[in-house]
């Protein structure tokens, strides 16, 4: 068994993942995702997947694309804005979602990966998270097909005072993918800034991770103080380059930025 995980294409890389499996997808928003990943998973024709990630990007790019082609039969995320088809596919009982508070979503992977089963936390305590009855599925009369069940709720002392504290359980998937900015041939990786994000995470909650990297180095090479990701939970490569394209959802600047960038007269 070889210790070089790089393999030649995200086509390869891909290709054994199959129609209902459990993913676990880095990214947040649209910066950080594995889109060269997510493009061969759609060229594949896999459908009935159950995808765990912050967001499903927007309606072209990101996760997008993948439920714009209905190849997504369950979201597990936090945030749903940004994506109309989201909204209409959930609110026409196309597609399941389990809501799931952002802090929460990324606790469940990173005790998924670490071999935790569940821990407790007080966020949505007191609320349908805790308590259950938050649509998962809708009919297409706009019923509730499917709710979230109840959690289990348990009181323990901090700092002398009685809280009550909600039971979450972990999240493991089959696959996962991600992106990172750099990697040596083991699979360890290095992220870029806020690219970092949720896909470490994610990355250690699938049971194979797959990891899209701009730039593949020799072992060795990376400073292991800098190393994000241990190449433990890598188990494959692909080198997909520097100039893929990155998009952002949204460009805002300033009235006086905005003015500052503009043409003179006859320039």
């Amino acid at each position: 068994m070889t210790l070089d995980k790089v393999v030649g294409s995200a086509r390869e890389a891909v290709s054994d993942i199959p129609a209902g499996a459990s993913l676990a997808v880095g990214g947040f928003g649209l910066c950080g995702i594995p889109m060269v990943l997510i493009q061969a998973l759609l060229e594949a024709g896999v459908d009935d997947l159950k995808v765990v990630s912050n967001n499903c990007g927007v309606d072209d790019w990101g996760l997008g694309v993948l439920l714009a082609q209905r190849r997504i039969s369950k979201m597990t995320s936090s945030y749903v804005g940004e994506n109309k088809e989201f909204e209409r596919q959930y609110l026409s009982g196309e597609l399941e979602l389990e809501l799931t508070p952002q802090g929460t979503l990324a606790e469940k992977l990173r005790a998924g990966g670490s071999g935790i089963a569940a821990f407790f936390t007080q966020t949505g305590v007191g609320t349908q998270v805790a308590e259950g009855g938050l649509p998962r599925r809708y009919n297409a009369d706009g019923s509730i097909a499917v709710a979230s069940p109840a959690k289990p709720v348990q009181t323990f002392d901090v700092a002398g005072e009685p809280h009550e504290f909600v039971l979450e359980e972990a999240i493991t998937t089959d696959f996962s993918l991600v992106h990172a900015l750099r990697g040596d041939r083991f699979g360890n990786l290095v992220f870029e800034k806020s690219a970092r994000n949720f896909s470490p995470l994610a990355a250690m909650a699938g049971r194979v991770c797959i990891a899209q990297v701009e730039e593949v180095v020799e072992p060795g090479d990376l400073d292991p103080d800098a190393v994000h990701l241990p190449g433990i939970y890598v188990d494959r490569v692909v080198v997909v380059g520097t100039d893929i394209e990155k998009r952002i959802e949204r460009r805002t600047v300033s009235p006086e930025k905005a003015a500052s960038r503009e043409m003179p007269e006859g320039a």
